[in-house]
């Protein structure tokens, strides 16, 4: 069975500093993978890395079997054109810490807008599908509002919705409730655990411990940009076998 994503000794530097120090992991299709670790410690660069909006420096980025960001002609690496990484995104969906919704659209709008833009859907069959989303992350009765309209938690769900518009075989989430007030951030989580059970490949970076646990299947910690420790997140939760995961665990659990 092929990997949904395939890391391959990544290396991401900004200038002089080395955030990511070589990473490899897999994750399979299906699989909820939850990355862990201090602030700092590279877990959302290799986010952006797998779809592309940060390039890598040596290494390779496997999505579902294809090269992310290039093409290999023998032993030389090529980067794909702006428009040839578009469309690999198309199947990543992505969502942000900051809602990143366009504040002009409504909720409804906010959903329907890359199907129409991107995949050249009709208007009617991506309201349609719009709709249908909103009313999966409880939101139907929203359909009309503005994000200045909603609140934290419910503009992260119409961000969910938006990226599902893609009908994406992949999504990335970057700490999807750290900015959202403690109240709020069970309501995300849930809609996150349905997505799981319906299947959906899933990579979280994340603080939710508690989630890590209950919904993850796989639990990676970072730390200085290199995969410190990995395993069954129940295993890694409770018996942390390096020092440095232990330390962590012992401030946030």
């Amino acid at each position: 069975m092929t990997a949904m994503v395939k890391a391959e000794g990544v290396h991401k530097s900004f200038g002089a500093v080395e955030v990511l120090k070589g990473i490899d992991l897999e994750v399979a299709p299906r699989e909820v993978f939850c990355l862990v670790g201090p602030s700092g410690s590279g877990k959302s660069t290799f986010l952006r890395c797998i779809n592309h909006l940060e390039q890598i420096n040596a290494g390779r980025l496997y999505v579902d079997g294809h090269l992310v960001g290039y093409r290999q002609k023998g032993d030389k690496l090529y980067e794909l054109k702006e428009k040839e990484v578009a469309a690999q995104r198309k199947d990543i969906g992505m969502v942000f810490q900051r809602f990143n919704l366009f504040p002009h659209m409504t909720a409804l709008g906010n959903v329907m807008e890359a199907p129409v833009q991107v995949k050249g859907e009709s208007r009617s069959a991506a309201r349609d599908r719009a709709m249908t989303l909103l009313e999966r992350v409880g939101l139907a009765d929203k359909a009309k509002n503005y994000p200045t309209q909603l609140s934290g938690g419910q503009q992260q769900r119409v961000a969910i919705a938006r990226a599902l518009a893609m009908e994406p075989k992949l999504m990335l989430f970057d700490e999807p409730t750290s900015a959202l007030d403690p109240e709020l951030v069970g309501e995300v989580l849930d809609v996150m655990r349905d997505l799981a059970e319906s299947g959906m490949t899933m990579i979280v970076v994340t603080h939710e411990m508690g989630f890590a646990r209950e919904v993850g299947d796989s639990l990676v910690f970072m730390d200085g940009g290199v995969v410190v420790e990995s395993g069954h997140p129940r295993e890694v939760l409770t018996n942390p076998q390096h020092a440095r995961t232990q330390a962590f665990l012992s401030k946030v659990l």
